[in-house]
Order: C-alpha cells, then structure tokens, then sequence
C-alpha cells in the first residue's frame, strides 16, 4: 500500500477515535454538577446509576464481542451501537425521576460500553492488515481519542452546560454522527466461521473465559477488576469536588470552581503524553512494570486531591492531574495491548470483551456502588457537604492495598519479543 494510503488510513482512524471519545467527555465529568445541582438528587442514588457502566460491562462488550468474532463486521456493528446509544442519550434530559434515570443510563451504556472495545478491534484489524506494526502506529491514533474527551470537556465548560442539560444533546448529536461515520470504516470482518457440529461453548464465542485457566491470565483479569475500581471514581466526583470548593468563602471565586472541569481537563492533556510513551515502557520493562506504575500514579491521584485546594495547594491538583495519565493509560491501554499478544487471534475481540468485562464491568461495580453507599454513610458532613479529604484519602488506601498484592500475585517473566507479536 503507497505511503499516502497509510496515511488516509491513519485520519480515519484517528477520526474515530477523536468522536469516540467526545461521545463521552461531554458529559461523563461534568455529570455530578447535573445529578447534584441542577436535580438535587443524592449520593447513594449517584452511585447507582453509575453502576450502569459497570453492569452494562459485564456481558455487552462480551457479547458484541462474539458477535464481531463470528457474525457480523466489527465496523457495522460499531455504528449501530452508536446510533442507539445516542437516541438514548438524548431522552436524559426529560427524565424527572432517579429510579427511571438508572432504568434509561442502564439502555444508553449497554449501547455506548462495547463500542470502547469495538473501536480498538476495528483500529488493530486495520493497522494488521496493511502490515503496521500496532504497538507503534496504534498509541499515536489512540491518543486522538483523549483529545476528542478534552475537546468535549472544554466546550462542555465553556459552553455553560456543566450543569445543563445541553451536555446530553451535544454528545447524542455526536453519537449518531459517529454511527453513520462507522459505515465507511476499513471492513472487520469476523474471524472465525461455524463448521460442523459446535459445543455451546463454541457456537456462542465463549473460549475466551477459558483464558481464566491460565494462572497468569486469571490474575491479569482479577487485578483489572480490581484496579478498576479506581478508574471511573475520579470520573464520578472530580469535577463535583472541584466544584464544591465554592461553599468555602475564600475559593468561592477561584478560577478552580469557575473553570473546574477544565481543570480536570488536565488530567486528559496528560493522557496524552503517557499514551505516545507505552510502546518505550512495554519494550523496556514490560506490563508488569508498567501496570505497577499505573497503580502508583493511582494512589498519588487520590492522595494529591486530598490534600489540594484552589490556593496553595494548587499544585498538588495540577499535579495529581498529570499523574491521571500514566494511573489510566499505563493500565488500560497495555492492558489491551497485552490481551492482545496473549490470546488467540480467532477470540481476540471476545478477550478485549472479557477485559472491558472485568475492568469497567465488575471494576466499576465494585467502585461505583461501594464509593456511593460509603460517602452516603461516612463522608457526609452535618451541613450535608461531602468530607473530601477523608473521601479521596480512603480510596488512596484502596489503592495501596491493590499494588501491594499485585507485586506478590502476578508473575510474568517480560520479554521483549512479546512486543513484537502486536505487529502481526
């Protein structure tokens, strides 16, 4: 293939990934100040409705997985799931009742959950097929998609709608643009084709959960849920947090609470920079190392909002915002980098399903419904105000505790020419 068709392929791809995540950086920060403020609903039935991502995690991207492995082209189903999950979207803001809004957020996320794995099964089948070599051509395409989540982010803030409904008709618009795109996709047609008389387990694409017979691969899968937890709670309350700091007279004004979700952008700038430098750490100490990493830069994250305010312990939220992009990429991306050198290519979209299945499925549960139920329980002041410090400084524990098991349970020897295996 000529140079210039490399480089057709590369914009269409990033073009993806850019509307792949504006989707979701259009509301997903700023949704507190929306549940909180503008509805005045609680903290328990917050936690709830995040849930959602969790619980449509656990099988959609399972399931769709299969689907693009054995019935249906990966890109085809891509924009279908898009198109739904913007139509959903879109009803959000006549929802009036939080036990109906989890019923609604419940459909929108079964829809949007699975398209996170679909797009990089798209991206590597397209990158292979000419012949790229996927552990460096496919972090430059990927970190478009954190650009598309700050573009969101900003014009969310910027636009007045952190707290509106609006936020919800930007990312359904986007959504249903994205699911038309699909269709002009590179073709990512399934790899596996039903001969002769199948087993159940073989009819409906379930080899990839023999992966948990594998010692490694199971603790691999139980840290991801683990560590999982950690990845949606900075997404749940960091911009309410910031946001909060105007009750306290002496930061009412601070351009930390005007701006508060562009702040949080920081976090994304910051992914990045971490994304462009996976193929470096993965090649020079491998994904044990480098998920370690991650889950140091989580206990900092949340130690560093603990102790932070908009004056002078500013630099402790700026901070906390750069480390945001190794504690996410480090993890979440090798981690679907190593699923992908580690299993078969006839179930590699069920095993991206089963790693979005653990890590936003089980992980977000674990995070989403926990963290709600103890705030409600624990961190909740007298004047009905959050105890921040205390909230980000327990989940820091949190984290601690999952990097010291991770050091003790996992083993895996590093090898540089596992690197080389995502090229092909």
């Amino acid at each position: 293939m000529a140079k210039q068709n490399y480089s057709g392929l590369k914009a269409r791809l990033i073009a993806m990934n850019f509307a792949q995540f504006f989707v979701w950086g259009a509301w997903l920060i700023t949704f507190a100040n929306y549940w909180f403020g503008t509805k005045g609903w609680g903290p328990a039935e917050f936690g709830q409705v995040f849930l959602t991502l969790g619980i449509a995690s656990l099988f959609m991207p399972t399931l769709t997985g299969i689907i693009a492995d054995r019935w249906m082209n990966a890109e085809r189903l891509y924009g279908i799931l898009h198109i739904l999950s913007g139509a959903a979207v879109f009803t959000f803001p006549f929802i009036d009742d939080p036990n109906t809004f989890f019923w609604v957020m419940l459909l929108a996320m079964s829809f949007y959950m699975p398209t996170i794995a679909l797009t990089n099964t798209v991206a590597y089948n397209a990158l292979k097929t000419v012949q790229l070599d996927v552990v460096k051509n496919f972090p430059p395409i990927r970190v478009f998609g954190t650009v598309g989540f700050i573009a969101a982010m900003w014009l969310t803030n910027l636009l007045g709608f952190k707290a509106s409904e609006n936020q919800f008709f930007m990312s359904a618009v986007a959504s249903v643009l994205l699911g038309i795109y699909s269709f002009t996709l590179p073709k990512c047609p399934p790899q596996q084709k039903a001969v002769g008389k199948q087993s159940f387990v073989q009819l409906f694409g379930l080899e990839a959960f023999k992966l948990f017979g594998s010692y490694k691969m199971a603790i691999f899968f139980l840290f991801s849920m683990l560590l999982g937890a950690s990845l949606q709670l900075t997404n749940m309350y960091g911009d309410v947090f910031l946001d909060d700091f105007k009750h306290i007279p002496e930061y009412a004004d601070s351009f930390v609470v005007r701006y508060s979700t562009i702040i949080m952008s920081i976090s994304q700038i910051s992914e990045t920079l971490f994304i462009l430098s996976i193929p470096f750490f993965l090649k020079r100490f491998g994904i044990k190392k480098v998920m370690l990493f991650s889950m140091f830069a989580w206990v900092l994250r949340f130690a560093l909002f603990g102790f932070g305010n908009p004056a002078e312990g500013l630099w402790m939220i700026i901070l906390s915002g750069i480390v945001y992009g190794m504690a996410f990429d480090f993890f979440n991306i090798s981690g679907s980098l190593f699923v992908e050198t580690q299993t078969d290519a006839k179930m590699r979209g069920s095993a991206q399903g089963l790693f979005m299945m653990m890590t936003n499925g089980f992980g977000t549960i674990i995070g989403a419904w926990t963290s709600g139920i103890v705030i409600d329980k624990y961190f909740l002041l007298t004047d009905g105000t959050k105890n921040w410090q205390d909230i980000w400084l327990a989940f820091a524990g949190y984290a601690l505790i999952v990097t010291v098991l991770f050091v003790f349970l996992f083993k895996h020897k590093h090898n540089p020419k596992d690197v080389a295996n995502f090229a092909h």
